[in-house]
């Protein structure tokens, strides 16, 4: 199976509405019954998307738990938050929020990059995405509007 790649790019820097945009990214992917792992940079930043998920919308309820480094995903639970990919044996998707590029490519069968408009975070996205391409991956780029819409 061939991994699935999409780079989201966000015209804003701010590091809430890159999480917004990953909630509701998420919340999608949970609402077609996908597994779904959301690699942060750091645990602080897996801390504001756990607290983000549970508040960024009235109407929506996503089920996920943050998963600290040395604890397994609950197999029961569909949505897990880490910064630390070592112990997730595999999801439908990964959404990297993280700077780097992930390991274990083979345990998803779909990966989403969102980025935003900072010029690091762009550098290092464009470094990832040629590296997806030397792996022999069709990454696909979306443009979103300040709204995070296509």
């Amino acid at each position: 199976m061939t991994l699935r790649v999409d780079f989201y790019v966000l015209k804003s820097e701010a590091a809430a509405q890159r999480r917004s945009f990953a909630c509701r990214l998420v919340e999608k992917a949970y609402l077609h019954d996908l597994s779904v792992v959301v690699w942060s940079a750091d645990p602080a930043e897996a801390a504001a998307l756990d607290e983000q998920l549970w508040t960024f919308s009235e109407r929506s309820f996503v089920p996920h738990r943050l998963c600290g480094a040395s604890e397994a995903p609950d197999p029961g639970t569909p949505v897990h938050v880490t910064a630390d990919l070592g112990a997730v044996a595999r999801a439908d998707l990964l959404v990297n929020l993280s700077d780097r590029l992930p390991e274990g490519l083979e345990r998803f069968a779909r990966l989403a990059e969102v980025i935003d408009a900072d010029a690091d975070r762009r550098r290092l996205g464009r470094e990832r995405f040629k590296s997806y391409r030397e792996l022999a991956l069709s990454p696909q780029t979306h443009q979103l509007d300040d709204a995070g819409e296509q």
